[in-house]
Parts: C-alpha cells; sequence; structure tokens
C-alpha cells in the first residue's frame, strides 16, 4: 500500500538510480503516471515527456482494450479480430482527434524529443491487465529505441507475466505484485484524479529543469 503517487514514484526512482547518467528519457503516462514520471524525472536528472496514446475500447466493453492509438501510428491485438472496421477506424480517428488536442494543451509548440537510440522508460501509476501497455510498448519499440523499461508501483500477477513475455520489453520494475488484485487504486491511500492543468504545469516545470 502507498500513500500516494509521490511515495510510489520516489520508490521507483530509487530502483532506477542506475539510469540517471545516461540517455534515458522518462515517458510517463497520463495522467495517473505524470506525477510519478515527474518525481523520477527530477530525482535522476532526466527528461519526462508523456506518452500521448489512448486505448481503443471494445464496442460492447469500452474498459477492454483491443489496440492503442498514438499521434503517429496505432496497434491492434487479437481480440481485434472479429470487430468490424468501421468501429476501428471510427474510433482511431475520434481517439487522434483527441490526442491532438491534449499535445496542443500540454505541448503548445513544444516539439517531441526524439525517441530513436535512447533508453525509454516508460512509467505510470499502476497496471490491471497489461493490455494497454502492451500496445503502447508495440509503438514505442517501433521508434526504435536502445532498450525499453517498464517501471510501475503496482500491477496484477497476469500483466506482469504479460510484460515479461514481451520481447520488446527488456525490463520490468514492480515493487508490489499482490495475489488479489482488483484495482489499482485500491493500493493507494491517497488517489485522487490527476486533472490535464497539472499534467501540463508537471511537463512544463520538468522541460524547463532539464534545459537548463
Amino acid at each position: 500500500m502507498y500513500a500516494d503517487r509521490n511515495e510510489a514514484g520516489k520508490l521507483l526512482a530509487v530502483k532506477l538510480e542506475k539510469y540517471s547518467k545516461t540517455d534515458a528519457i522518462i515517458l510517463a503516462i497520463p495522467r495517473g503516471g505524470i506525477p510519478l514520471g515527474f518525481i523520477i524525472s527530477e530525482k535522476l536528472n532526466l527528461p519526462l515527456e508523456a506518452v500521448l496514446s489512448k486505448k481503443i475500447g471494445h464496442p460492447l466493453h469500452k474498459e477492454y482494450a483491443i489496440g492503442a492509438v498514438t499521434l503517429k501510428n496505432s496497434v491492434l491485438s487479437d481480440a481485434a479480430a472479429d470487430i468490424s472496421p468501421l468501429y476501428i477506424n471510427e474510433e482511431i480517428k475520434n481517439i487522434r482527434s483527441l490526442l491532438k488536442k491534449r499535445y496542443t494543451y500540454y505541448y503548445e509548440d513544444r516539439k517531441p524529443l526524439q525517441l530513436k537510440g535512447k533508453i525509454l522508460v516508460i512509467v505510470d501509476d499502476g497496471i490491471a491487465t497489461g493490455n494497454t501497455m502492451l500496445s503502447i510498448i508495440k509503438m514505442l519499440h517501433d521508434e526504435k529505441p536502445n532498450k525499453i523499461v517498464v517501471a510501475i508501483p503496482v500491477a496484477s500477477n497476469d500483466a506482469i507475466k504479460k510484460l515479461q513475455a514481451s520481447t520488446f520489453v527488456d525490463e520490468v520494475i514492480c515493487p508490489l505484485v499482490p495475489d488479489y488484485f482488483q484495482s489499482v487504486g485500491q493500493f493507494y491511500q491517497d488517489f485522487d484524479q490527476v486533472d490535464d492543468n497539472e499534467v501540463k504545469q508537471l511537463l512544463k516545470k520538468a522541460h524547463k529543469t532539464s534545459s537548463g
């Protein structure tokens, strides 16, 4: 059990210390992963970026991911095989429109960092199924990084097994893998929602720090 995202971020920063003097980039998943990513980037003096992606939900069960979309590309899981291409294409279009608005709001006119040849440390506040994270990892792998590390404070057994089985993941850091997992929030005393304004402010602060 963690007090809040700050405590979880500090613990992950300790586990990630070996990357402090490397060309690693902290890639945090909005919105919940951003406060953790900010703490890690600050403590290890590494740049912070937001992973702007969103899952494609199953038409009958929106929480169940059948793929994911970024501004540049998209990926589908095996679960999308029987889903109408019309539905998928419409979802990709809608999600990408939302991500463009989010990008403009978060970054204004700043360009994202180049990921090729870098060590990518993907951070979130927890993982339930792992399906969305795996989709994100596949897309980040297309950027040709040197290494992909996934760092999360808590995850289900199933999610950890999926991540460890992925050929795209070089290292998984997860201090808490409970036997009974219902939701990420149950492992935090304070699990308040993170809003877009907080994300924007943390990204801006991290960019100022890393650029001097």
